[in-house]
Formats: structure tokens, sequence, C-alpha cells
């Protein structure tokens, strides 16, 4: 836990010692009265927090702030839904990596049962989000849509992103242009699309060049969706110049 994170409310309050995080910084941290530790407001402002004193089960603290944390980079990833286990560490890899939005989808290929699964249909996705805001040591939660299709997802992309944003779909069947040789920048934004375990298909790769996006490949090897969605953000990242 590389920065505790607390909503609006809860920075104002003392932490119960039983708390996840209150458990960190006496167990794994060994924090004490008097020391501080680094602390922040989900969306908002990060700093420092200072520990006042520790009873009844309570951990008293002040906090100040010191920046506005560290902003999300203009990256939107749209994802087949994966299988869940892949997924709670793709979640938390976008958000270590500081995307702003994930859209999780419903491809052709799909396996049906993972829609049903918690990260679909309840909070339990956001939660991995903030678990790699926390990894990162951010502040910053990337957004979480769930679509029912890709047609839906690539239609709410359309009507809700800037008209220049850079449209690339990972694809290592018919790709047309290696993505590393795509340029990017942080002024017109961009979106990548990845495949669920199966890819794409023939359909489906029409409907996103018919949508204006490019079949972008990254070599002959075939990747797991995790991976492919980590190896092309960071691509892209490096290419706008938001990991030098």
């Amino acid at each position: 836990m590389n920065i505790c994170l607390f909503t609006s409310e809860e920075i104002k309050n003392p932490l119960s010692t039983a708390d996840e995080r209150g458990q960190h910084l006496i167990k794994v941290l060994h924090k004490k009265a008097g020391e501080s530790f680094s602390a922040g407001v989900i969306g908002g402002k990060a700093g420092k927090a200072t520990i006042e004193k520790i009873e009844d089960g309570k951990i008293f603290f002040s906090f100040t702030e010191e920046t506005d944390g560290k902003n999300l980079f203009p990256l939107k990833m749209i994802i087949g839904f994966p299988r869940p286990i892949q997924l709670k560490r793709l979640l938390r890899d976008m958000a270590a990596l500081g995307v702003c939005e994930v859209h999780l989808t419903k491809t052709e290929l799909t396996e049906k049962s993972y829609l049903n699964s918690d990260l679909a249909t309840t909070d339990a996705g956001t939660k991995m989000l903030l678990d790699g805001t926390v990894q990162a040591a951010s502040t910053h939660v990337p957004e979480l849509f769930i679509h029912k299709s890709l047609k839906e997802c690539l239609a709410y992309i359309k009507e809700n992103s800037n008209p220049e944003i850079k449209l690339c779909a990972l694809d290592n069947i018919e790709p047309s242009v290696n993505i590393g040789g795509v340029e990017f920048s942080t002024e017109a934004g961009a979106v990548a699309a990845i495949g669920s375990e199966r890819g794409w298909t023939t359909k489906e790769r029409q409907l996103m060049k018919d949508s204006g996006f490019v079949l972008c490949g990254m070599g002959s090897r075939v990747m797991r969706t995790e991976t492919a969605a980590t190896v092309a953000a960071s691509i892209i990242l490096d290419g706008m110049g938001c990991l030098a």
C-alpha cells in the first residue's frame, strides 16, 4: 500500500485500527503517534497524514494537502471480457499505468458466464481499479464502463470522445500497421481495443474499421488479453511521452 486513500468524508474522521488501512499502518508500516504516512482523497488531493494518537481502537490523524495527485492519461482501453482471474490483474495494471477509462465489453467470442461474475455485476471491478491506484501512489481512479456489445461500446466512445482521438484495435490476424509506428499525442488522446481470449471475429474487425479504428499489430506472438492490454497501453503511453 503505497498510499492510503480515503473518501472526502473519511479523511475528516479517525480511522479504525480494524480497517484494512489501519491494519497496514500499524502491523506492516509500524506507524506510531507523531509519525506520518502518504495519504490522499479519492479523486482529489494527495499529501501527508500525521498520526496524532492511537487509542480506543482508532487512529486519529491530521491531513495536509500537498499536490493535486497524479493525473490520469488520455488513454481509453476497450477490453473484451477475459476470465475473471485475468480481469482482476488487468484492472489493477490499467489503473497503475494511469489510463483514464476502462471499457469492458461483451464480444462475439466472450464466454457468457464471465458477464455474471462479481467483477461485472458488483463494485468489485472498481475495487480492483482502486487497488491499482494505490499501487501507483495516486489518487485518481480510472472510470469503469461495462457494455453489452462491441457495437454499443463503440457508439459510446464515439459520442464521448475528442473527434481527433486516435483509434487503434490490436489484432494479430489482419494488422495494417505495427502499433509502434503509430503517432500518439496527449492532445488528441487514444483508444486501444483489445479482444477477449479468442480475439476478434471478422464481423468485429469490419465494425471497428467502419468506426475509424486502425488494426494494429504487436508482432506475431499470441498474448493473453491481460498481457496484450498492458503491453499496448505501455507502448501508447510511451508514444505520448507519458512515461518519460
